[in-house]
């Protein structure tokens, strides 16, 4: 399927590695202008320049999607630049996994820490709240638009030392799902990707075993990649998906988590 993007400005949050980078690339070379949000300036600005050496058409702004003051900044240097925003992707999200409690010889006590339930939640959750809530705005300015928001397969069935991960995963669907209602009869279609396990920088590092673990536990028998989970978010920001809001699509190879 082609998809035309031309004179569409895309936002995309964690833009600068992994899945991010990936959409930033799809939606530009589909013909949209991208502003690329990520916290890391050095990635940023080296993918961009990258980009920008191929021909497309992108712009990064450093932000910290944790951060109100920053979100604001950043639609308003996008705004400067592009003139306008019809497209949001809040891809930026973190891991901080832990079990609830630990029990050792039979001893019992704290596993994942408050700070570290506070910081996925403050990243995946509200920041894709910030995010929607200074974008939309724009979006109705334009007429109309499209928001995709990043889940995850494990919102559905939860994962062992995921507390914080799925709770905050869960949640983006239930927020996917509300301003699929409040903002349709504003010409603003709301979906959601919930990506199984993709091979990424971070799962990259991890031991020979886990991958070949997950690999087995994926049907289609092999690990996703990120230009699998990018052409997901294409196509829902597309026309071709202009009927599409409120669900969640599960780009995982079959995946279910627990057998």
């Amino acid at each position: 399927m082609h998809i035309n993007l031309t004179g569409r400005v895309a936002v995309v949050t964690g833009g600068a590695n992994g899945i991010g980078l990936a959409t930033v690339r799809r939606l530009a070379e589909s013909g949209a202008s991208v502003a690329m949000w990520d916290r890391v300036p050095e990635s940023g600005t080296a993918a961009t320049a990258a980009l920008l050496a191929e021909g497309l058409t992108v712009e990064f702004m450093a932000v910290d999607v944790t951060q109100k003051e920053q979100v604001e900044s950043a639609v308003a240097a996008t705004l400067t630049r592009f003139g306008g925003i019809d497209i949001l992707i809040n891809n930026a999200g973190i891991t901080r996994d832990a079990q609830l409690v630990k029990v050792k010889d039979g001893v019992t006590s704290v596993g994942m820490s408050e700070s570290d339930f506070d910081a996925v939640v403050a990243v995946n959750l509200k920041g894709v709240f910030t995010c929607t809530q200074a974008v939309v705005p724009h979006l109705i300015a334009r007429g109309g638009g499209r928001i995709v928001n990043a889940s995850s397969v494990v919102a559905f069935d939860g994962n062992f030392g995921k507390t914080n991960y799925v709770a905050s995963k869960d949640g983006v669907i239930g927020m996917t799902q509300v301003w699929s209602r409040e903002l349709a009869k504003r010409g603003i279609t709301v979906n959601a990707v919930a990506p199984g396990f993709i091979s990424t920088e971070m799962t990259a590092r991890m031991p020979g075993p886990v991958l070949d673990a997950m690999r087995a536990r994926t049907p289609l028998g092999r690990m996703g990649t990120p230009e699998d989970v990018a052409a997901a978010y294409c196509f829902l920001v597309s026309d071709a998906a202009s009927f599409i809001s409120g669900t969640v699509i599960s780009v995982d190879g079959g995946l279910v988590i627990g057998t």
